[in-house]
């Protein structure tokens, strides 16, 4: 064998070998991300999941809003990713309780009666006017002693909230989307959807419950959101007895 034959087969096994280092470290970099992601959502491979499905309150009969079925889609999505089941349930057929497999909540407490009794279990400082009359308060959320008033079509917001209870280590979490009108708990899935890695490296595999503003929806849709402040502490820290709640109005305690 010549030199040029020797260098021409060496330089072929080094491009293999190169080739072969390239693809064993993406696929652990790609590994240990879809670790991290299942890790967060609570979806290990082949696990169950449940998706709970609220109710449109403006349609005559049972039925889904468009912006919460696109929710739901969001959702499906990062289930399917982290290779997991999913079983799609009404939100006055889910009887059952929580922590034995992950579950995503969609809906405000006045159409997704699920959603009012994790809020009523897990976030008594959160209360959330469900007034179906017209008004300046109708659909505000109060966290602590603040509240928040929405605009529609220019100013709304929706809450984010990860959540587990007990000490089990292998408890899964229940994920809240908490807005105040369908199109919030779309910005708020698409959020969680965009963010997780972030989340995950802030909170990791712990609890939070974050408040989200959607701005302007009536042009942009659900794709613009602040982060307006992380209130897990206040959402958690049930509100003092005197501040008792309007008729109409869902306290979670």
């Amino acid at each position: 064998m010549n030199d040029d034959v020797r260098n021409i087969v060496l330089g072929v096994i080094a491009a293999g070998i190169s080739a072969t280092l390239g693809w064993l470290a993406r696929t652990f970099l790609w590994r240990r991300k879809l670790r991290r992601k299942q890790a967060f959502f609570g979806l290990p491979e082949n696990s169950e999941s449940l998706l709970v499905v609220n109710r449109d309150p403006a349609a005559g009969e049972p039925a889904v809003h468009r912006f919460d079925v696109y929710a739901l889609l969001e959702l499906s999505a990062l289930i399917k990713d982290c290779g997991a089941h999913l079983h799609v349930v009404t939100q006055d057929a889910a009887h059952q309780g929580f922590g034995e497999r992950t579950e995503f909540c969609v809906g405000g407490p006045g159409s997704n009666r699920r959603m009012m009794a994790h809020m009523s279990a897990m976030l008594p400082g959160v209360r959330v006017n469900i007034d179906a009359e017209p008004g300046p308060d109708r659909g505000a959320f109060q966290i602590g002693g603040e509240r928040y008033r929405m605009d529609p079509g220019i100013t709304e917001y929706v809450l984010l909230a990860r959540l587990t209870v007990g000490d089990r280590r292998d408890a899964r979490p229940v994920f809240l989307f908490c807005g105040q009108r369908a199109i919030t708990n779309q910005a708020a899935t698409r959020y969680l959807a965009r963010n997780h890695e972030r989340l995950t490296r802030k909170y990791g595999t712990g609890s939070f419950v974050l408040l989200l503003k959607v701005i302007n929806s009536q042009a942009y849709g659900p794709d613009v959101v602040e982060l307006v402040e992380d209130v897990t502490r206040a959402a958690q820290t049930a509100l003092p007895a005197a501040a008792t709640a309007p008729r109409n109005t869902h306290r979670a305690s």
